[in-house]
């Protein structure tokens, strides 16, 4: 029984014939999507507009976080030859703004940041014109293997705090706060000119102050740009959703936001890290 409340109940068209053809591509190419692999509300969607974020280096991640929808466990051997069918899907799909994102790899001596990079070069190689946003775990706040991806020619740094300070250790027991936030200043210090990103989910048990809290400490790593979403339990076995925000309140926060000086902020019941990523970058580049 779906007991959430009317406002997050989203209409889809599963006609689409764009569909079809880009879960064709993928599943031909054995490549992962995070649309799929996390079960985003947002998939049709994007998949009708020949959009889709790629998960690199398998569907099993190391770590076990309460809110996420990927299976936990040990995963398997990196696939050398994923870069070029990366790269291959995306000349296929016509694509000039392309996300990547990756489960967390702690079993690497990198994380996988020299695959990340690999990607990256390859895409831009068969691809010169696209426009590349990593979305990256925080490396074990490694700056040496942050590096590899932030000079492997990518326009959009992105990694997630995902929840309020408060929230990590029921939430994010693996990761750290302050981590993350390293990771973000200390991209933002390796090239200025390349955008950093985060994004935060609502619904978790935060307080409005705690929102507040979050969205001054992003400001203060020179975060340019944050998307806030509605956080929806993926299954029965993870972490209960506190709170339905209407999107009133999402839009309060926006402003909020914005008056901090964050360049663009995507904040909305749907809202997803790589939801709508090209024109969040387009807004960005305007304020620059």
């Amino acid at each position: 029984m779906d007991n959430r409340p009317d406002w997050l109940k989203k209409k889809i068209n599963i006609n689409n014939l764009n569909i079809a053809e880009i879960k064709n591509l993928i599943d031909n190419l054995k490549l992962h999507t995070v649309c799929q692999s996390a079960k985003c509300p947002n998939i049709f969607e994007c998949f009708s507009k020949r959009t889709a974020t790629f998960m690199l280096m398998g569907n099993i991640c190391t770590r076990n976080c309460a809110f996420c929808g990927v299976e936990s466990g040990i995963p398997e051997k990196l696939d050398s030859l994923e870069p070029e069918k990366i790269a291959k899907a995306v000349q296929n799909m016509g694509l000039k703004y392309v996300v990547l994102t990756s489960v967390t790899r702690d079993d690497l001596v990198d994380c996988g940041a020299e695959h990340f990079a690999k990607t990256v070069r390859m895409i831009k190689d068969v691809n010169p014109g696209s426009k590349i946003e990593c979305l990256i775990s925080d490396l074990n706040g490694r700056s040496g293997d942050l590096k590899k991806i932030m000079f492997s020619g990518i326009d959009v740094l992105n990694h997630n705090m995902e929840t309020i300070e408060a929230k990590y250790a029921t939430i994010r027991p693996q990761a750290d706060y302050d981590r993350s936030l390293f990771i973000l200043r200390t991209a933002k210090e390796m090239d200025p000119k390349i955008n950093t990103k985060s994004g935060f989910m609502l619904g978790l048990g935060e307080t409005r102050k705690d929102i507040s809290m979050l969205l001054k400490d992003l400001r203060k790593v020179n975060c340019d740009m944050v998307t806030i979403g509605q956080y929806l339990s993926p299954t029965e076995n993870n972490y209960p959703v506190k709170k339905y925000y209407r999107q009133e309140e999402f839009d309060e926060i926006k402003i909020e936001a914005l008056e901090l000086g964050f360049k663009s902020v995507f904040s909305g019941i749907f809202v997803r890290s790589s939801y709508h990523a090209g024109e969040m970058l387009e807004k960005c580049d305007k304020k620059s």
